[in-house]
């Protein structure tokens, strides 16, 4: 029985512990100044014992100042003089003068506005630790034919789980088995479910959701996407902005310039115009509350981790205050081509018919155009079924895609760089080439003057056109048509880039590897302002610095990139910026930004935001300024109550603290 009771005991003191978090502790304690402090009040105005008016207000000090008392002395440590400790000076001067319920009143206010302040500032810090709730704490384990729930530390790399509709994925992986949609908008900010079949990443903290997946996993629960987000969030939480480091070094000095001051109109006054000692000391005590710093101290990281956690929950990570105020400043941005720009793989883009006489086709309907288009397609894409370049998977991708029934193919025969041809089992059987114009060398073509007038305009938009022929026999073939293959745009491109130059970006500059022709093109369609084409890393990180000096003057550059080929770039940058780095180690350490989707209307989003941040700042600050110097002219000019001066000084701390908090809610169309 005994040890049953201690059990209880022991298990309701660390629940008791469980619930006092800090912030509680801290609401209790401004609870208990409040009330001590009137009571106070109350029984001075009675007959009652002097000493319980004297032990009310003892209470409210101690309850008020303890917070307080305990920041002072860890900064006294280090060597630091800050505002909590003017504040509990101040309060203790109030009550040796024989004004303890205005010092009272002082700790109350300044122990709400901090309780004000860490409530505000948590809330920024929540909404990046709800994304650990993302993640489930078991996941089954697929053992033979059976699935066993098993916690996600003790599972490893290479295992397989089941992923059922509506569960969250527990751990990176790639998907085995199984089609299904996948809601990854808590960790990307892509608002639209992506499809997923077998062979593609799925993302812990994501959402299955029309089919089961099993997953085979390939990061352990501490090296996850969301997990590496969370832990690079935190620590942008802890780097601070050159604003923000600026203040820190200034209170410092600040701090001690207003002690100076405080023991100068205490003492002065009474030395050399016969003011009472009271009364000047009375004054410099209001004079040192109500030019205390606190509001432009907090008006910087109020609104820094504001904007960072509103930035994470769209799936922009700013690594840092720094890079947040640097991506305000931007004037250039530069953009590689490949991945960024365009989507990062080849796509049809054209299928154009070749018959044998134009005016056929020219009197054809756009049914039959579009019918013979598919066959074409399809035949193509039967004979490079049986290939595995990036053209022929782009061919075949697209005859899927389309719903077309892809005919067998036999006989398959590679020229490497060249081209393919097969057997293809349709109308009775035909012999099918695809391949460059090289690849029909000693060929005799039908048709192809009108395919190499196609050809040629297909390479002017920087796409890669090969030709589809039916074979007559080793010397003579008909050309059918001509399929353009291209690395496409990204739709939101040219909107995006007139965005940000509506945002106020001098110049949008295109760095590629490719050649001129493809680069111009690109370049074109998208709506850059300059672009470089035949780009080694070493060339991209030269132009990068050179942008940086243009006009003879430093200049703000951000390089966007995939993060893996770009990373010299993007170091070279004032700011660089990886996009889609789920899954990407490289992207996710190189950059100062990362978007964890491939939306490129994400980078206007980041700098409007970084912008709307920097303005919130400047607001807190001017008013910052402008409330302590009205206060203190006023405490020094004209016989300023204690208790205004407090509630003057604590109203506008919560003040910023509420402006900065309202980047959480920032909101802009992209």
């Amino acid at each position: 029985m005994a040890i049953a009771a201690g059990r209880t005991h022991v298990t309701r003191t660390s629940r008791l512990r469980q619930w006092l978090s800090p912030l509680r502790a801290q609401a209790i304690c401004v609870g208990i100044t409040f009330a001590a402090m009137f009571a106070g009040l109350l029984t001075s105005q009675t007959q009652l014992p002097a000493w319980l008016p004297s032990l009310f207000y003892l209470i409210a000090y101690v309850a008020g100042g303890i917070f307080g008392v305990q920041a002072s002395v860890e900064s006294l440590r280090q060597r630091r003089v800050d505002v909590d400790l003017l504040m509990v000076l101040a309060a203790l001067g109030a009550a040796v003068l024989g004004a303890p319920f205005e010092g009272a009143m002082l700790l109350f206010l300044f122990s709400l506005s901090n309780l004000l302040q860490d409530y505000a500032l948590g809330r920024t810090r929540s909404a990046i630790q709800a994304l650990m709730k993302l993640r489930p704490d078991q996941a089954l384990l697929k053992v033979g034919q059976d699935a066993i729930l098993r916690p996600i530390e003790s599972l490893r790399i290479g295992d397989h789980i089941l992923v059922r509709p509506g569960e969250r994925v527990p751990l990176d992986g790639v998907v085995v088995e199984g089609e299904s949609t996948v809601d990854e908008s808590t960790l990307t900010g892509e608002s639209m479910p992506v499809a997923k079949k077998a062979g593609a990443p799925v993302f812990a903290g994501t959402i299955n959701q029309s089919g089961s997946l099993e997953v085979r996993v390939t990061k352990l629960a501490h090296e996850s996407t969301i997990a590496r987000l969370i832990k690079l969030v935190e620590e942008a939480q802890s780097e601070k902005a050159p604003t923000e480091r600026f203040l820190d070094k200034f209170e410092q000095i600040y701090a001690m310039g207003v002690i100076g001051l405080t023991l100068l109109l205490a003492g002065m006054p009474p030395l050399l115009f016969g003011v009472p000692f009271a009364d000047a000391a009375y004054r410099a005590i209001t004079v040192m509350v109500v030019a205390s710093p606190c509001a432009l101290v907090i008006s910087t990281p109020a609104a820094i981790l504001s904007a960072i956690a509103n930035g994470a929950r769209r799936g922009i990570l700013f690594k840092g205050g720094a890079h947040l105020e640097e991506a305000a400043r931007l004037e250039v941005i530069a953009f590689d081509k490949t991945g960024t720009l365009t989507m990062g793989k080849p796509a049809v883009t054209d299928v154009t018919i070749i018959p044998l006489t134009a005016f056929a086709y020219a009197t054809a309907s756009r049914a039959v155009r579009r019918d013979q288009e598919n066959i074409l397609l399809a035949l193509a894409a039967a004979v490079e079924s049986k290939s595995e370049h990036p053209l022929a998977r782009a061919i075949v991708e697209t005859a899927r895609h389309r719903g077309l029934t892809i005919p067998s193919a036999t006989n398959f025969a590679s020229t490497p760089g060249q081209g393919v041809r097969a057997h293809v089992a349709f109308m009775g059987g035909m012999d099918i080439a695809v391949g460059s114009l090289r690849y029909f060398d000693g060929v005799r073509l039908h048709g192809l003057e009108r395919a190499m007038c196609e050809m040629e305009r297909l390479q002017y938009e920087g796409k890669t056109a090969v030709l589809v022929a039916k074979l007559r026999a080793n010397t003579s073939a008909v050309v059918l048509g001509v399929i353009a293959v291209a690395d496409v745009l990204r739709p939101s491109a040219p909107q995006v880039v007139e965005r940000l130059h509506r945002l106020g970006i001098r110049r949008v500059v295109m760095l590629t590897g490719d050649n001129e022709r493809v680069a111009r093109a690109v370049a074109r369609q998208a709506g850059v302002d300059e672009f470089h084409a035949d780009l080694l890393p070493q060339d991209k990180v030269a132009i990068i610095k050179r942008l940086r000096t243009a006009d003879g003057r430093p200049c703000h550059v951000a390089m966007v990139g995939d993060g893996v080929n770009d990373a010299p770039a993007l170091a070279s940058a004032s700011l660089g910026i990886a996009m889609g780095a789920a899954g990407t180690d490289v992207a996710l350490e190189t950059a100062d930004v990362v978007l964890m989707s491939d939306d490129l209307r994400q980078i206007a989003y980041a700098i409007a935001l970084s912008r709307q941040t920097r303005r919130v700042v400047i607001q807190n600050l001017i008013f910052a300024i402008t409330v302590i110097a009205v206060l203190v002219a006023v405490a020094l000019g004209l016989q300023l109550p204690l208790p205004l001066g407090v509630v003057g000084h604590e109203g506008s701390t919560v003040i910023v603290v509420l402006n900065g908090l309202r980047l959480l809610f920032f909101d802009v169309r992209t």
